[in-house]
């Protein structure tokens, strides 16, 4: 049996005060945000959405307020640290993610997310694949200052055959 994947993934990040962050998958919106949402759909820190590749659709995601708590970049951490290898991770930020993020470094880092040098009110968007850091995609902004005229923003196209072959 042969099952063949064919997946889009186009995201953006915002920082600061304007801005749309989004997930897009084949061409349909799975998740998005701006600074303009009612608070209660606002997400201020790390949006993580994880994506089957062959079916291309949204498994999983979760929010991660590094902005406003102390304990979010240990969820964070936690919640990476569970996904299976070779699960799609799409890493989304709005506002502001920067102020509680520090020890999510290394979890971040083993994805091939290098985020240290994003500061007050930066973003950062990245595709990666759970255990396979050379693939990851990342895009960043390091201040409000450059994400006032920058957006992070990336698109991949993921495709894969699985062989699944069985002698008798």
């Amino acid at each position: 049996m042969v099952i063949a994947g064919n997946c889009s993934i186009e995201a953006q990040a915002y920082g600061g005060v304007i801005g749309v962050a989004f997930v897009k998958i084949n061409g349909d919106t799975v998740w998005e945000t701006s600074y303009n949402s009612p608070k209660t759909h606002k997400s201020p820190g790390v949006n993580i959405i994880l994506v089957e590749p062959f079916s291309c659709s949204r498994q999983d995601s979760r929010y991660f307020n590094t902005h406003q708590s102390a304990v979010a970049a240990t969820e964070l951490s936690t919640y990476l640290r569970q996904v299976r290898k070779g699960v799609i991770i799409v890493g989304v930020t709005a506002d502001e993610p920067a102020r509680y993020l520090t020890s999510a470094f290394p979890t971040l880092q083993q994805l091939g997310v290098d985020v240290s040098d994003v500061g007050y009110r930066g973003s950062f968007v990245f595709v990666a694949k759970k255990g396979f850091p050379a693939k990851t995609q990342l895009r960043k902004t390091l201040n409000k200052q450059e994400g006032a005229s920058y957006q992070a923003r990336l698109t991949v196209d993921i495709t894969g055959i699985i062989e699944n072959s069985s002698t008798v």
